[in-house]
């Protein structure tokens, strides 16, 4: 987006759309001093808001994981995110919207009683995957997963995340799937993992240590629907070396197919058949769920 457009963007900030270039939280916020908050990101395909109501209720669940008052109505925040989409001319979007606990004058790290939180969103273009990346896949390593015990907690302290990211990109890599202390995969830096051994695809189960992905929820659906063996499981890094298929997958990227890991081919070393169905049903499913709207 060159930076006229960038001028164009609104977002909404505590009550108001304004312009992005305009809009200021607070120094005291303690989403900026302490990481004191969570948030969402959802995509948008031909205008309309996709799996809405588990996109919500995610929110929901973190909000009320970390004690944070959820400051809207079911209502309140459809209306929101459906104004955000109409101003902006996108049909394609992702909206990301965050919740601080709100703005505390007195820095501590005990909340306040009766702060107001902080409500901001916004949304950019959601542009297709690569071709490049869909014919050849992307390269990932695996590193020691060095996050907090609550990533099923979609929080904004993402520092280990990127810290992971840039470690990923020193090794010339495009991501990295993290290993936890006990040697199982957890996830991608910011995408569920999956693994295909013999036709069956494997996932780690929803816990602690992963967020619950709404792509990933959509995965499973179309796994089950399609009759793909679908196997929820804890899954080894011995595990994953040896199999036929990777993929990540998240809600700006759908499901992405990895063709190299830690500097060896996975399975043909390229994206293969459970991938590439698994990939034209989500489409399929994406188009049907538009029509039903």
């Amino acid at each position: 987006m060159n930076h006229a457009n960038q001028l164009e963007q609104i977002v909404y900030l505590n009550g108001h759309f304004i312009p992005m270039v305009d809009s200021k939280i607070s120094t005291q916020d303690r989403g900026f001093l302490f990481g004191d908050g969570v948030y969402e990101v959802i995509p948008v395909y031909d205008s309309k808001l996709f799996r809405f109501k588990e996109h919500l209720q995610r929110l929901k669940n973190s909000l009320n994981a970390v004690s944070i008052q959820n400051p809207l109505s079911d209502s309140e925040w459809l209306t929101l995110l459906n104004t955000l989409i109409e101003k902006h001319p996108w049909k394609d979007q992702y909206i990301y919207l965050q919740v601080t606990r709100g703005i505390q004058i007195q820095r501590d790290h005990l909340p306040a009683e009766g702060l107001t939180p902080t409500v901001y969103a916004y949304t950019n273009p959601l542009k297709p995957v690569a071709p490049h990346i869909l014919e050849s896949g992307i390269k990932v390593i695996t590193l020691e997963d060095i996050r907090w015990l609550k990533c099923d907690i979609k929080a904004i302290t993402l520092l280990p995340n990127v810290m992971m990211k840039l470690a990923a990109k020193a090794q010339g890599a495009d991501d990295a799937i993290l290993v936890s202390r006990e040697g199982l995969i957890t996830e991608g830096t910011a995408s569920n993992a999956f693994m295909v051994k013999e036709g069956t695809i494997f996932t780690p189960p929803n816990s602690n240590k992963l967020l619950p992905g709404i792509t990933r929820q959509v995965i499973e659906r179309i796994a089950n629907a399609h009759g793909i063996p679908l196997i929820e499981q804890d899954i080894t890094e011995a595990m994953l070396n040896e199999a036929d298929e990777i993929w990540l997958s998240s809600s700006t990227k759908e499901a992405l197919p990895v063709t190299m890991l830690n500097g060896n081919p996975v399975g043909t070393g390229k994206p293969s058949a459970v991938w590439q169905n698994i990939n034209r049903f989500y489409h399929q499913y994406k188009q049907e769920c538009l029509q039903t709207k």
